[in-house]
């Protein structure tokens, strides 16, 4: 598995593009190899859960995050096409406070990978989209935590068009503003 990695203005999040090979039949790739995805990261990495969702048009599913039990993620679109944003809620990080959105979709099978000590959010840009994830802690109720999507602070260009309020869950809608968050101190 040959990965190209492409670093992003928030210290530790990259974008990771696979290697894809096409003929008249298709194409393949690996869409994960242990080995060339420590390698390219130049860190070891246990996963210990995959999660999958499907979503319909203007769900955004985030900003979340895990305090005590943080998750790193490493996210791909098998279907549709999403934008894909980390938040830098370490506060000893020079992009604290910062996001970057990245299109991630089927179509340009581009994967991201989101250190621990970000929150993380999508959303769906297509019809439909299902999106598989991996993550290094298991899924924790009591510690995970919420950003809201439209927090004035960070201002994120969340691509919804015509005006179009997203689809959120009610513990998303319920999300804390990034000064009331409890945030990553190390």
């Amino acid at each position: 598995m040959s990965l190209k990695v492409k670093p992003t203005t928030i210290d530790g999040v990259k974008i990771l593009e696979p290697s894809i090979y096409k003929d008249i039949r298709g194409y393949f790739y690996e869409s994960f190899n242990q080995k060339s995805f420590s390698e390219a990261l130049g860190t070891e990495v246990q996963f210990v859960q995959d999660n999958h969702s499907k979503s319909k048009r203007f769900v955004l599913r985030g900003l979340h995050y895990q305090i005590n039990k943080p998750q790193a993620k490493l996210v791909r679109v098998i279907q549709g096409s999403v934008y894909d944003v980390a938040v830098d809620i370490r506060q000893s990080s020079k992009s604290f406070g910062k996001y970057v959105g990245i299109h991630v979709s089927a179509e340009n099978n581009r994967q991201v990978w989101v250190p621990e000590g970000c929150a993380h959010g999508f959303l769906v840009t297509s019809p439909t989209a299902q999106v598989i994830y991996k993550t290094t802690d298991f899924y924790s109720p009591d510690n995970e935590r919420c950003i809201r999507w439209d927090d004035p602070f960070l201002g994120i260009d969340w691509p919804l068009e015509n005006g179009n309020m997203p689809l959120l869950s009610d513990r998303d809608g319920r999300g804390k503003l990034f000064s009331e968050a409890e945030l990553f101190t190390e």
